[in-house]
């Protein structure tokens, strides 16, 4: 008796609308789980180009298979961003999520502050990552220390941002549209903008509509879950990655 033929392990890639409230390794599983509904195996690799925060959503990388190879050339890819920055509070984790206090400011900064203020950081710069990070300090995650009530005072790291354009401001908030290169965090860029104009700073929202060649356009809503997918649901490979 014949066996029948193994199903060939699906590669390649799948660009997911991150939703809020799910980690992206979340979103890996979700994805591997409609893959192995489909017939995938059941120990494929599934990873991603570029974390986003839970509360943040857009533009998620999926890598599947052979392309999980490929995570350092998705992430060295330019990152398009919209931001709500809270300019009135500050927070422990630099967004909404951590704990909160509201800043004295006996001015609102004009328009033409705040763009004067976001030129400044344009550029290459040197930017100190939030406490609240997956950046290992002596073996350990950053956010675990903080979330033990120690948290690390980490060093300030080169980093570019191409731009920052000011698409809206009603204070005390500020929406921008930010482009900028690896390692990047508009956590951070939200927290120092708001430390140059009144003393607050924290990311309100934050949606991620570009990462290199694949914009929100090309991205799949999973909010409502995914089916059986397989390999034909599945982009491939760019030939220049």
């Amino acid at each position: 008796m014949t066996e029948p033929t193994p199903t060939p392990t699906p590669s390649g890639l799948l660009v997911i609308d991150k939703p809020e409230g799910i980690t992206s390794m979340g979103v890996c599983r979700r994805v591997r789980g409609a893959l192995v509904a489909g017939g995938a195996p059941k120990r494929i690799k599934v990873g991603h180009g570029g974390t986003l925060d839970p509360l943040a959503t857009g533009v998620l990388v999926v890598l599947v298979g052979k392309a999980t190879r490929l995570c350092d050339q998705i992430m060295a890819g330019p990152k398009r961003y919209i931001a709500e920055v809270d300019l009135s509070r500050t927070s422990t984790t630099d967004d909404r999520e951590g704990e909160q206090h509201e800043v004295c400011c006996f001015r609102a900064p004009t328009i033409d502050e705040v763009r004067a203020a976001c030129a400044r950081f344009v550029g290459d710069i040197l930017q100190s990552p939030p406490a609240f990070s997956a950046i290992k300090v002596d073996g350990k995650r950053a956010y675990r220390l903080a979330r033990e009530g120690s948290p690390p005072s980490l060093p300030p790291r080169p980093v570019r941002i191409d731009s920052i354009d000011v698409l809206r401001y009603e204070w005390p908030i500020a929406s921008l549209d930010i482009t900028c290169g690896k390692g990047t965090y508009i956590r951070s860029l939200a927290r120092d903008l708001g430390r140059s104009l009144t003393g607050g700073g924290m990311l309100r929202s934050l949606r991620r509509t570009r990462v290199g060649r694949f914009g929100i356009e090309d991205a799949r809503r999973i909010d409502r879950g995914l089916g059986p997918m397989h390999a034909e649901d599945l982009l491939p490979v760019p030939a220049d990655l």
